[in-house]
């Protein structure tokens, strides 16, 4: 926000009425006049639903505007619809408390979308309800980050916030961060009451879980367990998100953890304390009280219970720990990779045994996936497809699946389908090769090339969008592919039917959403890809990828989830499934 957007000032009455309109309705239609509002704070909120993001959004708006009301704050909101029917408007808003621009008021709506630079949305603009004074374009993330605490949603009192919580970082110890006035202890996994000044002076980890019956659960367990057995002073408490009483009870017994009370208020405030956005979360206070590491679960789920190596896992650790895995990768070799002892080679799907040395000078591609994932069987036939063109080509080249299965049948029914190498389901390989290439989502193709080293961990996204073409992966290769390739323009009409939308859709489709990108979410949840969130990317010239949807060639525009190579194109991505 610009100091002249900070010192504006709006006539209130004058931007939210229209021709013939000097009101504004509530979900039932009742009318309000403009001039009645007498609210000390206005919030103007650009939502559509369309936009899951908005959908998340409007729970935690509601929630703040709830709290806000109970406690007379007097703070109103009005909604600004970029719905493309009424019929959707009507459903959208019907839940909403506050009030909006009648959605027959389109030219209404529109200037107000231009007059606010409105460029994605959930958008929640702030006013002095008396001045019309500009206050904050942010104040979204402010509910987001904040919630009602961030009344008036001004930068001020953001920046109030966050000088309190600068303070209580200084000021932090395992006592401030665990004791409330209600509670001075924590429970043992048989409910017996610790206290927590009896915790003072040793390491501890803060495991932030919802339903904790998951595989990092287990390693955390077996870590817990191997330090304890080694002396070091190391206690886990869980900060359980459970909302079912049954599913926290039986995630406590089967460990011998701490952890703060079920449901207790303390829980929320820890979670926005830590900022803690995905779960599992493992947080590491010292000795001292203070935080060592704010979340340790990659170094976890990467060396498993060989992560005791780097207890506490504190900077200076952590340091150590990244120049080794860095002169790793300068003296890394296909036979550091894939030889270990006795077990140097891998084998057919007759397991025959094929030597690792004859597939030195080779660009191998390192394939791990598992039958249980939807992504991987549905990836798999066109990895094969890729697979077969490229050998036609008589090119130095081949493939090693890796599983992540969780049984021999599964293994041995997924790998009967391949035409390539793999290594054997208990082969001890598996888990190093994938800390080791920081593989963390299935599935991933790690391209090692003929001299050793790893020439890209994203195959999957250069087959996808380039498909045998970009044999053999190089930098060099994927360079002219960039320069030889055109930009695809993708006709809107071809891939979908959506009435209303579908037409405003086509208005801009030669542009590829450019002018129309200001109104659609810029994150969003899809059911394809439950695992992230995806991020509307722009892409650079030359570059493209192949929709996961869809299926075809898309180039400028992406909903895209860097970490798994999963793209959608922005239709797809708002267009709902059937």
């Amino acid at each position: 926000m610009t100091d002249a957007e900070a010192g504006e000032f709006y006539n209130i009455i004058s931007i939210l009425s229209g021709d013939r309109r000097d009101y504004l309705v509530f979900n039932n239609g009742d009318e309000v006049k403009i001039a009645d509002l007498n609210a000390p704070f206005l919030g103007i909120y650009f939502s559509a639903s369309w936009c899951p993001h908005c959908k998340s959004f409007n729970s935690q708006l509601t929630e703040v505007y709830n709290n806000l009301s109970s406690e007379n704050k007097g703070f109103q909101i009005v909604l600004i619809s970029l719905d493309w029917s009424e019929e959707e408007f009507n459903e959208y808003f019907s839940p909403m408390p506050w009030l909006a621009v009648p959605f027959s008021e389109w030219e209404t709506r529109q200037r107000l979308t231009d007059l606010f630079k409105i460029t994605g949305i959930p958008t929640l603009i702030t006013l002095d309800g008396k001045s019309g004074r500009f206050m904050s374009n942010e104040a979204a993330e402010f509910v987001v980050e904040y919630g009602s605490r961030a009344y008036p949603f001004t930068l001020d009192r953001v920046k109030e916030l966050k000088d309190e919580k600068e303070t209580m970082i200084e000021n932090q110890t395992l006592e401030s961060l665990l004791v409330s006035p209600e509670r001075d202890y924590v429970l043992s996994s048989k409910g017996n009451k610790v206290t927590v000044g009896e915790l003072e002076g040793i390491v501890v980890g803060l495991y932030f879980s919802h339903n904790s019956g998951n595989q990092f659960t287990s390693t955390l367990s077996q870590l817990h367990e191997k330090l304890r057995e080694q002396g070091e002073k190391f206690e886990i408490i869980m900060v359980p998100s459970d909302e079912d009483r049954s599913t926290f009870d039986k995630s406590i017994s089967t460990t011998q953890w701490l952890t703060v009370p079920f449901k207790d208020k303390t829980i929320e405030h820890l979670i926005e304390y830590f900022e803690v956005s995905n779960f599992p979360t493992l947080v590491i206070i010292g000795s001292d009280g203070k935080t060592l590491n704010f979340n340790a679960t990659d170094i976890i789920e990467n060396y498993g219970v060989e992560a005791v190596e780097w207890f506490p896992f504190s900077n200076e650790k952590l340091r150590i720990m990244e120049e080794i895995e860095r002169t790793n990768m300068e003296l890394q070799t296909l036979e550091s990779l894939l030889i270990s002892r006795e077990l140097d080679y891998v084998v057919r799907k007759d397991r025959r045994k094929v030597p690792v040395l004859d597939l030195v000078g080779k660009t191998v591609l390192l394939y791990f996936s598992a039958e249980w994932s939807r992504s991987c069987c549905e990836f798999q036939p066109k990895l094969i497809s890729y697979y077969n063109e490229i050998k036609k080509k008589q090119s130095p080249f081949e493939i090693v699946f890796i599983s992540n299965d969780r049984d021999q049948c599964s293994y041995e029914n997924f790998f009967s389908s391949m035409p390539w190498l793999a290594l054997l389901f208990e082969d001890s390989r598996k888990n190093p090769l994938k800390r080791a290439l920081k593989v963390r989502s299935i599935p991933s193709l790690v391209i090692i090339g003929p001299d050793g080293k790893t020439v890209s961990r994203n195959g999957k996204k250069l087959l996808m969008t380039y498909g045998a073409d970009a044999f053999p992966f190089t930098d060099e290769r994927i360079e002219e592919l960039k320069k030889s390739s055109r930009r695809s323009e993708v006709n809107f009409k071809e891939l979908t039917s959506k009435g209303e939308a579908n037409e405003a859709m086509d208005t801009v489709a030669f542009d590829l959403i450019d002018k129309f990108v200001s109104m659609i979410p810029n994150k969003l949840q899809h059911e394809l890809h439950e695992e992230h969130e995806l991020v509307l990317t722009r892409l650079d010239y030359g570059d493209g990828y192949c929709c996961y949807e869809c299926e075809l060639s898309c180039e400028r525009w992406s909903y895209r989830c860097n970490e798994c190579d999963f793209d959608l194109h922005p239709l797809c991505a708002l267009d709902p499934i059937e």
